[in-house]
């Protein structure tokens, strides 16, 4: 196994395989490596993630965290290695994922309701539904929308909601079809701390009650941390796996990016210094803070 994943984890591997019927795990992925020309992003990833395991994929931009939701989502082929999905290959539009991306601008005249957007989650990979297919799906997108609390606006056009009443509805149209596995990529980006928070809860809210695996991409650890098992920190082709104690350490990031990282605990929070990075793992208003930070109480991690 690479050295990226020799860190010590708390829980039994055998603990994290996947329970259900199949045996399979929810996510992973074996000897996995992506490269883009010279350019190798990681290599020799191994990964397996189980039902209802949340795990947060951090690093700097350009360390292929994204790349990685596309390689799941069978949007990408790894240049080596294997990748699964409850058991079998990964493949483009896939049920057993749902996938909530970042918060985006709508455009101004789209004619596309919130209702309208979480029923593509259900049928927009296809064409045609009969009088009973129409009856399903229409308990299908009521059921995702009460899910997330989205019932006052859903029949409201995209473009006249807010940034956090718009990813409350990504987060349905994930659910919708009831996944195995939810891909997040930097769901929380340009939202408020208050919608930050209530996306984060959304998804939590999903995992607790059906097991569903969570694979979370984002800049800032803060908002999710006490919801975290594990971390994967990718840095310029190198990589650590472990729980967040272990990883997000001086020590650790500091043999990631090759050069002295300090990771501070302040109050509940992680303040990572040093990268050169200010989105690297606290978003840049967490990096400005640390910046400026002079609490004599702060411990380095």
């Amino acid at each position: 196994m690479n050295k990226g994943a020799a860190l010590t984890e708390h829980t039994d591997r055998a603990e994290r395989r996947a329970t259900g019927t199949d045996g399979a795990a929810a996510v992973r992925l074996e000897a996995a490596s992506l490269a883009f020309g010279d350019r190798t992003l990681w290599r020799d990833l191994d990964l397996e993630v189980a039902p209802g395991e949340f795990v947060a994929v951090l690093g700097p931009n350009g360390s292929g965290k994204t790349s990685l939701m596309r390689v799941l989502l069978g949007r990408l082929a790894l240049s080596s290695g294997h990748a699964h999905i409850a058991g079998a290959p990964v493949r483009a539009g896939n049920h057993d994922i749902g996938y909530v991306p970042q918060q985006k601008t709508i455009d101004a005249g789209v004619q596309l309701r919130g209702v309208d957007l979480v029923g593509l989650g259900v049928d927009g990979h296809r064409w045609g539904l009969g009088l009973r297919g129409r009856a399903e799906r229409k308990r299908k997108v009521a059921a995702a929308i009460a899910d997330v609390g989205a019932e006052a606006f859903a029949h409201h056009a995209l473009e006249s909601l807010s940034g956090g009443e718009q990813q409350r509805l990504r987060v349905a149209q994930a659910l919708v079809g009831d996944p195995k596995v939810l891909l997040c990529d930097e769901p929380l980006l340009s939202l408020d701390l208050a919608n930050q928070r209530l996306v984060s809860e959304l998804i939590e809210q999903r995992r607790r009650a059906h097991g569903t695996a969570v694979l979370f991409v984002t800049h800032e650890i803060n908002p999710i941390l006490p919801l975290v098992d594990r971390v994967l920190y990718l840095v310029d082709g190198r990589f650590r796996i472990g729980p967040p104690d272990e990883v997000m350490t001086s020590e650790v990031l500091s043999e990631l990016y090759g050069t002295e990282v300090d990771v501070l605990r302040l109050r509940g929070r992680l303040v990572v210094v040093g990268t050169g990075d200010t989105m690297d793992a606290l978003g840049a208003a967490g990096a400005q803070h640390c910046h400026a930070d002079t609490d004599p109480n702060r411990v380095r991690a």
